[in-house]
This record gives C-alpha cells, structure tokens and sequence, in this order.
C-alpha cells in the first residue's frame, strides 16, 4: 500500500487533521483542532470530511491511519498519513488536550 506521509512536527498548523482512533484513546489526549471520527464509522460519516481540503490522518501509531488514507485517496479525497501517528506527535511536542480533566495522553 503506497500511501503518502508526512512527519507530526511538518503538519501545518490550520490542517484538517482527522483523528481515526477509538472513544477511549481520543478522551484520554488528542490534537486541539483535530476531528474525531473512528475508523470503524468513517465509511458512513465521510460526507463530514471536507472534500476540498487536504485531510491529515492519525491514529496511535500510524496503522489505522494509513488504511484510512489510503480509502480516503481512493474515493477522490486527498488524505496524508501522520507517520508515528499520537504517539509522534506528543513525542514532536505538539499541543495536545484531552477529555478527561487530565493531563492528555496518548492511549
């Protein structure tokens, strides 16, 4: 599967950063501004990507995320993996928040 990818410290700070992960993971930390929407709904919820906009996809570590790139750039949308998914993120330093009151992590 050839899917394209871009490093967590070279996501653009205004991108449509879509987050495939599961309930638990995204209220434990996630990016600030990203769009929560698990793989598992992501066929039937996909009208709420914007079709226009390059989408950033993540996981926890980079799987679920590329299998969603890869669907997203098969039906005509423009989607890029983030390598090393969360866990490079927080490992890059970027802003991350969660639901739960706590400090954010990545499950």
């Amino acid at each position: 599967m050839n899917v394209p990818e871009i490093d967590a410290n070279a996501v653009p700070d205004d991108a449509y950063l879509l987050d495939v992960r599961e309930h638990d993971e995204w209220h434990a930390g996630h990016a600030p501004t990203a769009t929560h929407i698990p793989l598992g709904e992501l066929q039937r919820r996909v009208e709420e990507v914007p079709a226009e906009a390059t989408v950033y996809v993540v996981c926890r570590v980079g799987g679920r995320s590329a299998q969603a790139t890869a669907w997203l750039n098969h039906i005509g949308r423009q989607a890029v993996n983030v390598g090393g998914g969360m866990q490079s993120w927080a490992a890059a330093g970027r802003a991350m928040s969660s639901e739960s009151g706590q400090e954010p992590f990545v499950a």
